[in-house]
């Protein structure tokens, strides 16, 4: 017997609704459903509240390979959380750029290495468009670490690619305005978004 119909039968043994059995377990009735018809599976944590409920072992419900195989899934899409973390952190370090002294400001013929606000006193008209740029990465993070904070892996999916691409963007940008050391370090916050990717499209999710 499929767990779907295991769960089924437990649930009607207690004279339980879909949506009664959710709330004793903490889950929505959606997802009850989604395992009731064996379109998917709960994780280890609700396995184990529903073993608890009906008074069941886990291995009655499931076979040590599905668990293996939950397990495994459940251990990737961890991972692949923890990553999108760090990949929206590293798009919060972009408020360095505001503050390091990485741009050069000539004074009496000697240049200074100046924040971005020194900067703009003599560079207004191309420290707006930094500021746009650098602003909008920081953005893309906070924005980054609510989705991934409440699932919602399709806006997730969207906002890595336009994040990704504005990044790609703006240390063209700075090669092109000759801001060595703020391109050094835009540079450095690419390649560790590469490095989070690269490691997310090896888990395969």
């Amino acid at each position: 017997m499929e767990f779907s119909e295991k769960l089924q039968k437990l649930r009607r043994s207690k004279g339980l609704t879909q949506e009664e059995l959710a709330d004793s377990l903490y889950v929505s009735r959606t997802a009850v459903s989604k395992w009731e018809s064996g379109r998917g599976y709960p994780n280890i944590d609700s396995l184990l509240e529903i073993a608890k409920f009906f008074s069941v072992t886990v291995d009655d419900l499931l076979s040590g390979e599905k668990l293996i195989s939950i397990a495994e899934r459940e251990n990737k899409e961890n991972i692949v959380k923890m990553c999108d973390l760090l990949l929206f952190i590293t798009d919060l370090f972009w408020v360095l750029l505001f503050f390091l002294p990485l741009y050069p400001n000539k004074i009496n013929e000697i240049i200074y290495s100046v924040s971005l606000f020194d900067f703009w006193e003599t560079s207004s008209s191309i420290s707006i468009i930094y500021l746009f740029l650098f602003s909008a990465m920081i953005l893309f993070g906070v924005v980054g670490l609510i989705l991934t904070r409440f699932s919602m892996k399709k806006g997730k999916k969207f906002l890595k690619v336009v994040s990704f691409s504005t990044n790609i963007f703006t240390v063209a940008f700075l090669v092109m305005t000759r801001m060595v050391y703020a391109t050094v370090i835009a540079f450095l916050l690419l390649i560790i978004k590469i490095a989070i990717l690269i490691k997310q499209i090896k888990i395969g999710i």
